[in-house]
């Protein structure tokens, strides 16, 4: 079953564009963890907060790429990582437009 990751932390930017620019290779890298189907990159320059929401395959990727994330993060200076796992109700979201790969239940 399908499992969605949300992740979130306190950053200081860069923001939009300058962003984009800067984080292409951890983008890229991202791209390629196993059990990943997709992620939205998430901003707010007005309370200072990044994340990201996740659709992986499966419970035990997601969490092996939140724990990998994580220590990357505060490798980064990072001091508080907030990551949260969630399964999904399909039949529901699928009533909401869900951008759910294959159809999951």
């Amino acid at each position: 079953m399908a499992v969605i990751l949300q992740i979130d932390f306190s950053f200081q930017g860069p923001w939009g564009a300058e962003m984009s620019a800067a984080l292409q290779d951890l983008a890229t890298s991202i791209a390629q963890e196993p059990g990943l189907i997709w992620k939205i990159w998430t901003e707010n320059p007005a309370t200072a907060e990044a994340g990201g929401i996740y659709l992986f395959t499966d419970q035990a990727s997601a969490a092996t790429y939140l724990a990998k994330h994580r220590a990357r993060l505060l490798g980064f200076g990072i001091t508080q990582v907030n990551g949260k796992l969630f399964e999904i109700n399909g039949p529901l979201s699928a009533i909401n437009q869900a951008p759910l790969a294959g159809g999951q239940n």
